[in-house]
């Protein structure tokens, strides 16, 4: 499998992935070809070598703006405050060309899964800290708490590091009880037991994706019209995930995969068992990350379609907040399991 380099910071940046090849498609059999003057005792045989395809780049992406949500849209660059905020179309060519490459792999798919540990909590791994929410992370800051324990080949009795729930892996075989993957987002190839990993169908194609930037509060939808192509479906306002120890986390930077959808993502006042309301159209990507509608704080029971604060400041709990009517697009618009949610910054 062919690695890029180029791209390596942009995605460590911006999505907390690593650079990878355009990969070439599925080559075909050399074929000879037999010479026409060549006798049958003495055939002269040369070979075709077999077609490649040059990875796509961000030059090679075409946006077109055909939007399908035409509501609340924002401009290509906006006001904010005495700044001037944007969509990184640039970036985002760039998160769209890794996409195309990859779909180029003849790998199967599959998903790190591990949402509030119903998998099982992941062991200790061997060097971890305790971060500013109490909890144990690894030393590049990913949380125990719902991830996936990663290990090397060498050693499948304790965890180098954890991945993220959520996150897009290549699947490479069995090994005993455990699954040899390549994770999107980290390098390398990795041992992981089989109940973390949930594999996708041999048809998978990622054709949807939602990019949201944590850093000018926006979030972007894109569907691929043909290799090269997409389709800008919505331009939007969205306010990410806060950093308020100990219940409030930033939305994490990477490539995700949707998972679940609720309709109602009922969640819980800070500190208490109690209801705190709920949260339309959710789509769930990683933990408990959602894109969701804006939140209805109990005794109240009607949704509400907007709120002031979209496009501001982060101030969520992880989640990803839209306006109600943007989240509904997206819950109707991305097929589960074969959109990605990518964050930005």
């Amino acid at each position: 499998m062919k690695r890029l380099t180029g791209l390596i910071c942009f995605l460590c940046l911006l999505c907390g992935c690593r650079e990878e090849a355009g990969r070439g498609v599925e080559q075909p059999m050399s074929q000879p070809i037999v010479s026409e003057t060549a006798s049958p005792d003495s055939m002269e045989v040369e070979e075709i070598l077999p077609f490649e395809r040059k990875p796509l780049t961000a030059a090679d992406i075409i946006l077109a703006k055909e939007l399908l949500f035409d509501k609340y849209t924002l401009k290509d660059e906006y006001p904010y405050q005495d700044t001037v905020r944007s969509f990184k179309w640039d970036a985002i060519r760039k998160c769209l060309a890794f996409i195309e490459n990859l779909q180029y792999d003849a790998n199967r798919w599959a998903i790190f899964q591990n949402y509030k540990n119903v998998n099982r909590e992941a062991p200790l791994v061997r060097k971890y800290t305790q971060n500013v929410y109490r909890r144990i992370a690894d030393t590049l800051g990913v949380e125990r708490y719902q991830s996936v324990p990663l290990y090397f080949p060498s050693d499948t009795l304790v965890p180098e590091r954890y991945g993220r729930d959520g996150a897009l892996v290549s699947f490479l075989g069995e090994t005993g009880s455990f699954y040899r993957v390549s994770p999107v987002s980290i390098e390398g190839e990795w041992w992981v037991p089989r109940r973390y990993v949930k594999l996708l169908s041999d048809s998978t194609q990622f054709n949807h994706v939602v990019v949201v930037d944590r850093g000018d509060q926006n979030i972007a939808t894109l569907e691929r019209l043909e290799e090269g192509t997409w389709a800008i479906r919505s331009m939007n306002p969205a306010t990410t995930g806060m950093h308020r120890p100990p219940y409030a986390q930033e939305t994490p930077l990477g490539m995700f995969v949707v998972q679940q959808k609720k309709s109602r993502m009922v969640f819980l006042k800070d500190g208490s068992a109690a209801t705190g309301g709920y949260a339309p159209y959710a789509s769930r990507f990683t933990n408990g990350a959602y894109i969701h509608g804006v939140p209805v704080n109990v005794p109240r029971t009607a949704m509400i379609e907007y709120s002031w604060s979209l496009g501001t400041t982060p101030r969520s709990h992880m989640c990803v907040r839209n306006a109600t009517s943007h989240a509904k697009f997206v819950y109707d618009w991305a097929p589960t399991e074969r959109s990605l949610v990518i964050v930005i910054e």
